[in-house]
């Protein structure tokens, strides 16, 4: 869940897809290696339609772009991606049903050196760092057009900072 002690650090509505696409570039902009992002939403919020945005924003080893197929993890539980930035984990902990499966996923290794992006990241109850920038993504409500998803971001102060700096460079 997202923790009452986090800082609100931004909120903004994702009218369509493109939308989305265009926010998971800007977020991966702040990816280093330990970082993790926890998406929290329900089924059909756009959590992994934000996961491969993010995933595919990140240049190869070489420098290059990416445009990788990125599939869901739902059944394989956790995907791997060499990025310039690091090694990326993509975990859908959907299907879990003990916080502590994640070791035998290295979830270990992922918040050591990776960039993880994990769906469902309640499943992990007391496992999610307190590090973590958490995701929020929620279909929003429209009533002249298909609905678009709203995000919000919380974290530690170090990740308002980052977001703010990220902003100032823009």
């Amino acid at each position: 869940m997202i923790d009452p002690s986090d800082t609100a650090i931004h909120q903004e509505q994702l009218p369509d897809e493109a939308a989305t696409v265009a926010f998971a570039k800007r977020l991966a902009r702040l990816a280093a290696p330990g970082d993790v992002f926890a998406l929290f939403g329900d089924l059909g919020a756009g959590k992994t339609a934000l996961a491969r945005a993010f995933i595919n924003a990140l240049p190869d080893e070489s420098g290059q772009p990416c445009a990788e197929e990125v599939p869901s993890p739902t059944f394989t539980l956790v995907q791997q991606y060499q990025r310039k930035p690091g090694l990326v984990w993509h975990f859908d902990l959907y299907r879990i049903e003990e916080a502590e499966e994640v070791w035998e996923l290295d979830f270990e290794d992922a918040l050591a050196s990776g960039i993880s992006l994990i769906e469902w990241p309640e499943r992990l109850a007391g496992l999610l760092p307190t590090t973590a920038l958490r995701i929020l993504l929620e279909v929003a409500p429209s009533t002249s057009a298909p609905a678009g998803r709203r995000i919000s971001l919380y974290g530690a102060n170090t990740w308002k900072d980052r977001w703010a700096s990220l902003d100032e460079g823009a």
